[in-house]
Order: structure tokens, then sequence, then C-alpha cells
């Protein structure tokens, strides 16, 4: 364990510029390895999860080698090319490696067994579970009351395409369907009740494979090796850049431009959301996308803002769910009230972001209530409380360690933050950044 102890702070003013974004980086190693070519990756982020998944691939035959920067080049093996490793594959706590690579390993014919750290042996696997086994996967896992958890063993095989509503918002198990039906036989068609980040569509179309979207429904065709796009730069992580835009916002005379930064649709609910709270953000879009993987990139100039209270409803909740922490601070600060509906998902994440944000923004003073409503859980927030420093926890997560940081950096007096040492998950050079612009 590594503790913090961080001090309100002046203003901050500079220019940053972030490593790839992790879930742009999981799809790209994933697409890379199963095109059968060879693919460089450039701005590649080398943080826990993502070599989480490099190292998942290597174990599966793939040769991936680190270049100069932050690059790497893949050498790919085409759909069926993957091998059988000698022994189970370790993905230490990544969530998206876990749900994701079962989509893939769904379609092979041989039997995996991947195991899990801590923190994602309590994350929910029943929502893969049941669309793979209905596509004809055989999927052993551990099973605690009604949900099904880590360790998981596919025994892959002949698939066959399915239709299916996805019952949770989750781009995630999307992006399992979505892999397995590159094996499956026919066209799989996916609903959405509400629609969640598409990077997964974007990369396979630039892979050539065979899927249409129209609005909440996706149609992917199996049977066609992918078509590598030879070069993909991946654009700055937005939730990455969540914690800065909150530092930027909150801290009197701030001043902050984070570089090419994506700004897909599906990703940018945080900027909606603050410019609705009256803040001063401009989105300068960049012209050259060629290298981008279908994805629009461009830099965000932050000054500090007064704020005022908003509500956030559940239809917007997935464009924005990684960044609900820094959201939930900067409502702390705001005028009025703010109200965040259908918040649920936080529960399941590395840990009950709920619980892990709520305790300690209520530490340092903060006027939060959590409330039900049917199946939908609700976070209100009475502003303009002074937050006050206070010895808080990072419950092993890495988000709510990071808010910490900018709740202690924002707020009077001193906090102290008991682990951080599981930022290195996301954002290993977060404090290396900060130090830039302190």
């Amino acid at each position: 364990m590594k503790s913090l102890l961080v001090s309100s702070s002046s203003s901050l003013k500079g220019d940053i510029s972030l490593a790839g974004d992790k879930s742009i980086a999981h799809r790209s190693i994933i697409l890379s390895a199963i095109t059968p070519a060879k693919t460089r990756i450039k701005n590649f982020p080398f943080n826990q999860d993502c070599l989480s998944t490099i190292n998942s691939f290597k174990k599966l035959g793939i040769k991936i080698l680190r270049s100069r920067g932050n690059s790497l080049t893949v050498f790919g093996k085409g759909i069926f090319g993957l091998k059988k490793p000698s022994s189970p594959i370790f993905l230490g706590d990544s969530g998206t490696t876990m749900r994701l690579l079962a989509g893939v390993l769904a379609g092979q014919d041989f039997s995996v067994t991947l195991k899990a750290g801590r923190s994602l042996t309590k994350r929910p696997m029943l929502r893969i579970a049941v669309p793979l086994r209905m596509m004809g996967a055989k999927i052993k896992s551990k099973i605690n009351a009604k949900e099904e958890y880590p360790p998981l063993t596919i025994n892959g095989g002949t698939l066959k395409a399915i239709s299916y509503k996805v019952p949770v918002a989750s781009a995630q198990v999307k992006s399992a369907i979505l892999l397995a039906g590159l094996y499956a036989k026919g066209k799989t068609r996916l609903q959405e009740k509400i629609k969640t980040r598409d990077h997964t569509e974007r990369m396979l179309k630039v892979f050539k494979a065979d899927i249409k979207v129209k609005k909440n429904t996706i149609v992917i065709k199996g049977g066609r090796e992918l078509t590598s796009p030879g070069v993909i730069y991946i654009p700055g992580d937005i939730s990455s850049a969540s914690f800065f835009l909150g530092l930027a916002l909150l801290i009197p005379g701030s001043r902050i431009r984070i570089k090419n930064i994506c700004l897909n649709p599906s990703r940018t609910g945080i900027i909606r959301v603050l410019k609705r709270m009256g803040a001063r953000i401009e989105v300068i879009t960049s012209k050259d996308q060629r290298l981008s993987a279908a994805e629009p990139m461009g830099d965000l100039i932050v000054r500090a803002s007064r704020l005022k209270g908003a509500r956030v409803n559940r239809e917007e909740i997935p464009s924005l769910i990684d960044e609900l922490p820094v959201l939930m601070l900067a409502a702390c600060y705001a005028q009025g009230k703010s109200i965040f509906e259908g918040v649920q998902e936080l529960r399941v994440k590395e840990t009950d972001r709920i619980k892990s944000i709520s305790f300690n923004l209520k530490k340092m003073g903060a006027d939060i209530r959590v409330s039900r409503s049917g199946n939908y859980e609700n976070i209100v927030i009475k502003g303009k409380k002074v937050l006050k420093g206070a010895k808080v926890s990072s419950f092993g997560d890495h988000r709510t360690a990071m808010s910490m940081v900018v709740a202690g950096l924002s707020s009077k007096g001193k906090t102290r933050i008991d682990d951080i040492s599981c930022i290195k998950k996301s954002f290993p050079d977060f404090l290396t950044l900060l130090k830039t612009l302190s």
C-alpha cells in the first residue's frame, strides 16, 4: 500500500497529452491478433489492464513487440490462428479483457480457463455467459446465488448466430457478443435499450468486418477474415482526462489544455453535462483523423468555472459511467442540487463506487443522499458545501483514488488517501502529469 498526502492547490496551468484510450486499446489488440497481418498501434496506454490483454494474446500464440515510445506491433494470425495455451490465463483485474476475450474464445476449438485477481472475482459474468451459451459456447464459472463470477472455463467451438436484446447497458457485453459473432454462422443481431460506447463497432469497420449499425441495432455476419488497416493511432483517454477537467474547473484561476483526446459522442457525456452545469470547456476538433481508428479527436481547453446543479438522466449514464466520480465531486461545488439517475452499475465496478465515492465525500463534508426507485438507484447532491481535507480511502479502486486526489487538491486543508497504488491499473502517469501543472 502506498498512501498520499495532498493539500489545497493554487491555480493549475499548462498543456498535457494523455496516453491512448484504454477501451480502444483493448479492442485494437484483440482485432489485430485475429487478423492475418501485421498492425502497428501508436499511442498505446501501457497500464495494467491493457498489459493483461497483451499478455493474454501472447499466451494464445500471438507475437507482440513494443517499439519506441508508446507504440507496439501485433503480428496477427487470423480468426482461427490462436493456439491453446499451456496453462490458465491470469487476467489480473481487467474486466474488459475477461469479457471481450470470452467472446473470441467462444469461437475457438479448444478450452481455456481465465483466472482473475481479487477485484475481478467479484464482478458479474452471467451477463456474457447467457448469450455466449445461446451461441453454442460451453462456459463454467463460480456460481453464487443467481449470479456467476470468475474464474471462467470456456470450451469454444462452432457457433450459431442469434438475435439478442442486451438487458443491461454494457459495452463489454455487447462487444463480447459481436466478437463471438465473427465466428458464428449467419448474422448475429443485437439490440440495445440504451446506446453504449461504440468503440467495438467502429474498430470492426476499420478491420473490414461485415457489420451494419442502425440506431440501437447492430448486425454482424460471421465467417469472414478481417483486414488490417496497417497503422492505428489511439486518441487520448477521456476517462483519464476527466480528472484534469475536474481540477481545472474547481481550482480558481486554472486553465488546462488537453491534447488529442477521443471525442467519440458515446464517450463525451461528461463534457455535455459539465457544460450544462456552466463549465467553460472549449472543444477544438482535429482536422487530421486519418489514423485515429475511426474515432473523432481534438483538444479540450478548460478554465475554472462557477458551476450550477444539473439533472443527469439514466439514458446519459452509459456515456459517462467511468466519469461519474468526478461529476459527483463537481456537483459538491455547484450552486443548487444535482441528481444522477440510474447509477446502479457503479455497484459492480472494481469496487462499489456508489459506496466509495459517497463515503469519502461525506467525510469531507459533502451533502450526498442515495435513493432507490424501482430497479434504479439515484444520487442526490446538494452543492456549495465547503469540502475539507480528511482521511479517505481508495477502496483499492483506481478511479476512486484519482477522484480523491482531485478532491484533496480542490478542498481546504490536507487530505490523506490510504492507498494510491491502484492508480496503475489505468493511469500510471497520473501523478507525474499532475506535477507538470502544479
